[in-house]
């Protein structure tokens, strides 16, 4: 038996996590050199992972384990994970350390107790997100539906919790108006996931029935109905699978999140910490657009195809209207959360463009807008945790007082708006062109989305830092060292892969083309006009064999 890497990738920080939660409430610092400790070894198990991952290996997954657990009902134990999972497992084991610093006294007792919230369970916090962590990159392993849906939904809790009881107070709201705020988002949070997830469960219960009377055996087994299919053994009505492909989609576009099923996000990311912010938009919204590529393609293809050019709508209302909302904003942290919403819409597009440069800048568009949505909300947390307020209205002059702060902003937000040498570009130029190439119309609309994030982030940036220093802001102090470590190597990364994207290209495009060929979809043919040559004897346009591999 080869050894179970995967699975100790995942039960590392669900160990972490328990062992953080039973120190003694004294030991809040212990709890939180605890929780740092297992996330860097987490992030130094899932880097063996993907240095040891061959991606010109012909087998779609790599490092699986298949385990009988439920037999009587056709569940396995069964994980594997191909490019596309080993990039997203790497971004999730990356930012949590980030994370955990950033928050290193979001959870310390107040100063002031109040009856309704004297403490802040220290230990809690770091072990709810070491628990969010497991269940993300075990939701990035799972080949079988079962085991997939069921961290799919168990992650919801530890959200919950977090976004509910360790929520930011600097809304301007009293301690009781802050805690209500805080409910009602993570309640509202809650009740979209869970109602996304009820609906995918029943399609899960019909997938195995499904499969249970033409295998004679129900599975859930990805592989094994991928190639059953394939092998012409079974055969999926034209109807059902729709509706299937309904069930599955309807609680993946709820989680990315896609309009018009994104409402919950502005008020879970407003109401939060920024580091639980960055927790949800950069590693828990990503299971969402995820499992659009393992589960919903090459489970439905059909219904996949047949659904594209309304998902493809939906994507392009996201990428504008997200950009819109984020322009008219008046709050920093909702002014993040839509220009998130937009850029979803972007990678839901390169999806189901379904090309190769489509779904490639797609999956990169996953990784860089994780690591540029953590450096930009991070930093955007660091100033608001210094002022107290979250209303652009309140800051002015910034850069003239903590230049290191106003420098890492203006990087993170150039980031957001994809701005050339940095890393989101790639991945947005990949989504454009791969959607320009079968949707052309598509393509150049959703080509606005990238004037609207000019905008909003330049608007951004000189309502906060530029202009006259206004007195509330006058004496904040610039970032210091704790907060310089979190920063920086974000930073860092955002131009290295700005530059050199090659080892993440070379990581995800086999898993894409795997993906491509189990909805069977090929890339089209660019048309060369070709002038009539002189003395030729015939004249107009023609595509010749050498004319299309010169424009490949």
């Amino acid at each position: 038996m080869s050894f179970p890497l995967l699975t100790v990738v995942a039960a590392v920080p669900a160990a972490g996590a328990l062992a953080t939660a039973a120190l003694p409430a004294a030991k809040r610092t212990a709890a939180k050199w605890l929780a740092l400790l297992v996330s860097v070894v987490t992030f130094a198990l899932a880097l063996v992972v993907a240095f040891r991952f061959d991606p010109g290996s012909k087998s779609p997954y790599q490092f699986t384990e298949s385990h009988a657990w439920i037999s009587d009902f056709g569940v396995r134990y069964a994980l594997g994970v191909d490019g596309i999972a080993v990039a997203l497992i790497a971004l999730t084991t990356l930012l949590i350390p980030f994370i955990i610093l950033a928050g290193w006294h979001d959870a310390d007792p107040l100063e002031e107790a109040t009856p309704n919230r004297r403490w802040r369970p220290t230990q809690g916090f770091f072990a709810l997100i070491l628990a969010v962590e497991a269940m993300v990159v075990i939701s990035f392993e799972a080949t079988d539906v079962f085991v997939f849906y069921l961290f799919f939904e168990a992650m919801l809790i530890p959200m919950y919790f977090l976004i509910g009881g360790f929520g930011d107070r600097a809304g301007g709201d009293d301690e009781d108006g802050a805690a209500r705020r805080r409910s009602y988002a993570a309640v509202k949070f809650l009740l979209y996931n869970l109602a996304g997830g009820l609906i995918m469960l029943a399609a899960v219960i019909g997938l195995y029935a499904v499969t249970a009377d033409q295998l004679g055996s129900g599975t859930f087994s990805l592989q094994q109905i991928v190639e059953a299919r394939a092998a012409g053994r079974l055969h999926i009505g034209t109807g059902t699978e729709r509706l299937l492909f309904l069930g599955f989609f309807f609680a993946f576009a709820v989680k990315a999140p896609l309009w018009p099923l994104h409402t919950w996000l502005p008020g879970a990311m407003g109401e939060s910490t920024s580091p639980v912010a960055v927790l949800i938009t950069a590693v828990v919204d990503k299971v969402g657009t995820f499992a659009m590529l393992r589960f919903c393609l090459q489970l439905f293809p059909e219904a996949s195809s047949w659904a594209t050019p309304v998902i493809l709508v939906l994507a392009l209302i996201s990428v504008l209207y997200g950009a819109l909302l984020a322009v008219a904003q008046r709050d920093i942290k909702r002014l993040i959360a839509y220009a998130s919403i937009s850029h979803f819409g972007f990678i839901i597009l390169g999806i189901f463009a379904m090309t190769s440069q489509g779904q490639g800048g797609a999956t990169l568009y996953m990784v860089n807008h994780g690591i540029s949505t953590a450096a930009l909300m991070l930093v955007a947390g660091f100033l608001i945790s210094r002022r107290g307020s979250r209303l652009i209205a309140d800051y002015g002059g910034v850069q003239k007082v903590a230049p290191i702060l106003a420098g890492t902003f203006l990087i993170g937000g150039l980031a957001t708006l994809s701005l050339p040498g940095l890393a989101p570009f790639v991945s947005e130029f990949l989504v454009l062109v791969g959607t320009f190439s079968r949707y052309p119309v598509i393509g150049i609309i959703a080509t606005l989305g990238i004037v609207l994030a000019a905008l909003y982030v330049l608007v951004l940036y000189q309502r906060t830092m530029t202009g006259p220093v206004k007195p509330q802001v006058s004496g904040l102090p610039d970032l210091r060292v704790r907060e310089l470590v979190v920063v920086a190597p974000l930073i860092a990364l955002l131009l290295f892969l700005g530059v050199y994207p090659k080892p993440l290209t070379d990581l995800v495009n086999p898993a894409v083309d795997h993906t491509l060929s189990v909805v069977d979809k090929k890339d089209p043919k660019p048309t060369v006009q070709v002038d009539a040559v002189p003395g030729g004897g015939r004249h107009g346009h023609a595509v010749r064999d050498q004319d299309v591999e010169a424009a490949k």
